[in-house]
């Protein structure tokens, strides 16, 4: 049985909603291919829970922050219309086992009295000089990622002011230690928590890793309004955001089909023709748009895949292991946090759990990633927790049960000389006594916890190699996947291509106008 479009996409996660949205407007008929039964690749709503069944829980993408505003302005979504957002303020939490704690918001005062208090005038002074340059960077080059992708010295020189030139292309070319290094923090522990969590998520290696400083750029570029710099609760878990992504492309008339498998990109005389689905039927269409990750492509493509694609995706797969373990919790009430027993709002914050240490956090996390890339597991890794049904009542079930999840980073991909279906259980007990440490409760509200190992990542939501962000972030700008690939008619729009992977919606953009522009149709953005 065969059937025609103008635009065949593979894939209904973020970036191809968006391509479609945007095709579909422009007057092309577009269909959507998705194999899973529900929309939004990784960034999706699921109820995970056996025990809890009614409990929803945002089992892949935990936040929305990256995502231009331009774009959501582009699309006619309106937060508080369309999409409901809540800003986390306080979004910071780090308790230390010594009792100590800081509860980072909006309140700069009280931020600094905590500095004082628990740590040194010194580590406020460097926070507040970091939040002032990245945050001008992140104003800088914001426009950036919707434009056609430069080299990062043409970026800084196009976009970024003079005298954070240099700095920028330190960072993106750095590592987050040693940019964090140059704000002169007085403890390493906050210099920590800052590399932690915005250098290391979905990335393979470490704080040290050249590139990880691009990383770090990425998980700072909050720039949607009402965050004031954070990252932001997408009421209803991040499913909404792409139900409100297919809601917008369907209004432009894209048809989304789901529980339908591509096998193979047609091509014909050199160029594009359409694909092959499991079912047998094919799909005409002049332009396919892979929205799967870029792993997946040269198989698609079979013997027709060029060859410098088929190399670069060779040598981006010895670098993008994931190393991230998700455990979502089903917990039948709020932990209580030994540093700061009284809710003080940080149940509603990133909860950052550091590793026990005796001396050297940053030698004690360099020993984490390390034995990482070893493939061994470390005593205690670094942990987020987030508790976000605090936030978004909706995700709770009618016994008032809240929705966890515990964000493991430094694991290996696959533990040496064995598997994580061995090694796994008793790695996630180690994992929950590291947390009963910071929250002596926490295996008393425990009703159900869904893990998800790096190899699990990579079945359940159909990324390669399970990293969460398709390719390692430490790949940046012009040196990720082309939009349009050397084969005519054929496109990328996936976390692999620029800027990089994250909830953001810049790669079906810019994919979107380049094959407008390749097709010669005029639009007004």
């Amino acid at each position: 049985m065969t059937s025609a479009c103008d635009v065949a996409i593979i894939g209904a996660g973020h970036n191809a909603l968006v391509a479609a949205a945007l095709l579909a407007r422009a007057g092309l008929t577009v269909t959507v291919i998705e194999r899973d039964d529900v929309l939004g690749g990784a960034c999706r709503t699921e109820y995970p829970f056996a025990q809890a069944p009614r409990l929803a829980a945002s089992t892949g993408a935990y936040l929305f922050g990256p995502f231009p505003p331009e774009l959501l302005v582009l699309l006619d979504i309106v937060p508080g219309r369309d999409l409901e957002l809540t800003r986390r303020d306080p979004h910071y939490f780090m308790p230390t086992l010594d009792g100590r704690h800081l509860l980072l918001g909006s309140d700069q005062t009280e931020s600094r009295r905590q500095f004082a208090q628990f740590f040194t005038t010194r580590d406020a002074r460097a926070a507040e000089a970091l939040a002032t340059e990245i945050g001008d960077i992140v104003s800088d080059v914001g426009p950036a990622w919707l434009q056609p992708v430069q080299s990062v010295e043409d970026t800084a020189e196009h976009f970024v002011r003079p005298t954070l030139r240099e700095a920028f292309v330190d960072l993106v070319r750095g590592n987050v230690v040693d940019y964090l290094s140059k704000f002169e923090f007085a403890t390493e522990d906050v210099l920590a928590m800052y590399a932690v969590t915005d250098g290391m998520p979905g990335l393979t290696g470490s704080p040290w890793t050249p590139g990880s400083g691009h990383n770090f750029l990425v998980h700072n570029m909050c720039r949607l309004p009402g965050a004031g710099g954070t990252w932001m609760v997408a009421i209803g878990g991040m499913g909404s955001v792409t139900a409100a992504l297919a809601r917008t492309a369907r209004h432009a008339g894209a048809r989304i089909v789901t529980g339908q498998r591509v096998e193979r990109i047609l091509v014909e005389d050199g160029a594009a023709n359409g694909v092959l689905l499991d079912s047998g039927r094919h799909l005409n269409a002049k332009v396919v748009v892979a929205g799967c990750d870029a792993f997946r492509i040269p198989g698609l493509l079979g013997d027709d895949c060029p060859p410098a694609l088929s190399t670069q995706v060779s040598e981006w797969a010895k670098i993008s292991a994931g190393q991230t373990l998700k455990i979502n919790l089903a917990l039948s009430g709020l932990p209580t946090f030994s540093a700061l027993a009284d809710r003080h709002g940080q149940h509603g914050t990133t909860v950052h759990l550091m590793p026990e240490h005796d001396g050297s956090i940053l030698e004690t996390l360099r020993a984490c990633f390390d034995g990482a890339a070893a493939g061994s597991l470390a005593p205690t890794p670094p942990l987020e927790w987030y508790l976000h049904s605090t936030l978004d009542p909706s995700l709770r079930d009618e016994a008032g049960r809240h929705s966890s999840a515990l964000f493991v980073q430094g694991v290996p991909h696959m533990p040496a000389g064995s598997d994580w279906a061995t090694e796994g259980p008793a790695y996630v007990e180690r994992i929950l006594d590291l947390t009963e440490r910071y929250a002596p409760d926490i295996r008393d509200l425990l009703v159900e916890a869904q893990v998800l190992t790096p190899t699990d990542i990579e079945s359940h939501f159909g990324i390669t190699h399970g990293n969460i962000h398709h390719v390692n972030p430490t790949v940046s700008f012009d040196d990720r996947l082309a939009y349009a690939l050397d084969l005519p008619g054929v496109y990328a729009a996936s976390a692999g291509c620029f800027p990089s992977g994250s909830v953001i919606g810049a790669a079906g953009h810019n994919a979107a106008r380049q094959i407008l522009q390749d097709l010669q149709i005029t639009v007004d953005w």
